[in-house]
């Protein structure tokens, strides 16, 4: 008997239960996510270290951001965390229609959080809060408003990078979801895609206090 033959198509030949496949999978997803945190653990770090020795300058510069657009865009990853849970819940319970159309209102949300970065980041070219040899900001600690500005451009940048990857596996699954290839026997990579997308979500939770309500009270 040959080695295809043995167990569903839908279980690799190296597992010897669906049990043991979500194990892994699960395991796999969040031995990343691990590293993901490390890696943004070392940037927050950065950030709040500066933050303390130049208070007054990071106050000054993240008062240059438009507060409004960064509120709208943390409700609209709040919304496509929501989104995401549904497609995997319709997963879970065997409802492809409702998985193709949540992961499409989870692509949709995306786009729009992404869109909205862009005209964020075009401001900052309009107004020369890009640091580099243009760089001109108003006020006695122009030097330290630049190390703000590097901070918010590498710590946005790197998150917007995650939500593009997002966006284009979201695109990726949409044809599989419409055609039930995540059954309540085997959904693992549809789940392990929702906890990158919550992972992704929360990070933009703490970068938008960080970044755009420093001294708001004030």
């Amino acid at each position: 008997m040959s080695s295809e033959s043995h167990g569903p198509s839908d279980l690799a030949h190296h597992f010897d239960s669906y049990e043991q496949q979500k194990e892994s999978a699960t395991l796999g997803m969040w031995t990343f996510l691990v590293t993901e945190i490390l890696f943004f653990g070392g940037l927050f770090a950065a950030y709040s270290l500066y933050r303390s020795l130049y208070p007054e300058a990071f106050r000054a510069a993240s008062h240059s951001l438009d507060i409004r657009l960064g509120a709208f865009n943390t409700a609209v990853l709040i919304g496509s965390s929501l989104t995401m849970a549904l497609a995997v819940r319709g997963g879970q319970t065997g409802k492809p229609k409702t998985t193709f159309a949540m992961l499409l209102g989870t692509l949709l949300l995306g786009s729009t959080f992404l869109a909205v970065k862009a005209v964020e980041y075009a401001d900052k070219f309009t107004h020369h809060h890009v640091p580099g040899p243009s760089f001109h900001f108003e006020g006695p600690d122009a030097p330290h408003a630049q190390l703000f500005f590097s901070l918010y451009f590498g710590m946005t940048g790197l998150h917007a990078l995650h939500m593009v990857i997002g966006a284009a596996i979201l695109a990726f699954m949409l044809r599989p979801a419409l055609r039930g290839a995540w059954t309540p026997r085997n959904h693992n990579f549809l789940e392990g895609f929702g906890l990158y997308w919550h992972f992704v979500d929360l990070v933009w939770i703490f970068l938008f206090p960080l970044l755009y309500l420093i001294g708001r009270h004030h």
